[in-house]
């Protein structure tokens, strides 16, 4: 069955063509290049995974309830919509499936905007060490898109088009000639939004399948945020004060875009919804507006790492109210994602020895 079958409006089913921006760069040199950045790209190669074989594919999930959220979870209650379907069962199962579908569809085509953008950055990039971090991306985004691909085709049933606010940022990111770009709009605001919004799903779902598929994905995306970090703070030490206003221009206009994408208005029109009253619902939420501030844990501290902290950067970050999060230990939450990957592998691992003797036991009381 083609993918498209499974889209719950129409896709359009010609490729998006951007056209190539920037120059394709050669070096000459073959030096070491920088210890920080050669040890990521040593980690990124000893990382590598196998998506068909580290997640359990054969684990249950309800389409009905694809990840055993509570009811809280979803933004529209308290709105005129959610009074008319708060009681019924198989709309809310519908409602739950649809709004799964639309969440990690955004994370696919994201995952297929990395996977074009680190290539780019594999071409682009003038330093070799870079080019060699880069090329462990490329292998990185094409086992996530191929994993997302399949949890939306083969479990959760449905998928959903590409986010028109998403879409603007990767066509600006990629149509851009300078070579830092893919780095800024990928490595920093859609990696980095799109690592807080697995982190809050990865910690509140009570199912088990996405809950490792998130947490292995993440594992990897700590190291490509890392890369984006080691790779713009050194160079964007050197640029001009115009030059640096330009590119905190467009992480203010990346950030308000990403933070817009998460209102769904494409899930309510689809649903049948009263889609005014829903966003409304949204807006006012206490617990969406604080999920909506939560996404920016990543993306604040890293910009001000790598050096784009003017006042237009911190008077957008204060209306968003997320410039308190400038403090926050990157480091550290980083190393958290990849502490818990391993903690799911070491889990699967105890699992798979209690069925073991569990079916040892069995045997041997039909052998007696």
């Amino acid at each position: 069955m083609s993918t498209h079958d499974r889209y719950a409006v129409p896709a359009d089913k010609q490729t998006w063509d951007v056209p190539m921006a920037g120059d394709s760069r050669f070096t000459w040199e073959y030096d070491d290049g920088r210890a920080k950045l050669l040890a990521l790209y040593q980690k990124g190669k000893d990382k590598q995974w196998d998506a068909q074989k580290r997640i359990d594919w054969g684990l249950p999930l309800d389409q009905a309830d694809p990840l055993g959220l509570p009811r809280e979870a979803i933004g529209i209650i308290g709105s005129k919509t959610w009074d008319k379907i708060k009681d019924d069962d198989k709309e809310l199962g519908r409602l739950r499936q649809h709004f799964t579908a639309w969440q990690f569809s955004q994370f696919l085509h994201g995952e297929q905007g990395a996977l074009i953008c680190s290539a780019r950055i594999t071409e682009s990039v003038p330093d070799l060490d870079s080019k060699f971090y880069a090329a462990t991306q490329v292998m990185d985004e094409a086992r996530h898109a191929e994993a997302y691909a399949r949890f939306l085709q083969e479990k959760v049933g449905l998928l959903y088009p590409i986010n028109p606010y998403l879409k603007t940022l990767l066509d600006q990111t990629l149509s851009d000639k300078r070579w830092d770009m893919p780095y800024l709009g990928m490595q920093v605001l859609i990696e980095g939004i799109a690592l807080a919004s697995f982190g809050l799903i990865r910690d509140m779902t009570t199912v088990e399948l996405p809950k490792q598929l998130l947490a292995y994905v993440m594992e990897d995306e700590a190291r490509h945020v890392a890369f984006g970090r080691l790779a713009l703070r050194d160079y964007y030490a050197q640029l001009t004060s115009k030059e640096l206003a330009e590119r905190e221009e467009f992480v203010v206009e990346g950030c308000y875009l990403m933070r817009d994408r998460f209102k769904a208005e494409e899930v309510w029109k689809n649903l049948g919804y009263d889609v005014d009253d829903c966003i409304g619902a949204i807006e006012a939420s206490p617990i969406m507006r604080q999920f909506r501030t939560l996404l920016f844990t990543r993306i604040v501290p890293c910009v001000k790492d790598i050096g784009l902290w003017g006042d237009k950067i911190r008077a957008a970050y204060t209306d968003m109210g997320v410039l308190e999060m400038a403090n926050a230990d990157l480091t550290q939450l980083m190393k958290n994602d990849e502490d818990i990957a391993a903690k799911v592998d070491a889990d699967k691992l105890v699992q798979s020895a209690r069925k073991a003797e569990v079916g040892a036991v069995i045997e041997a009381g039909r052998a007696g």
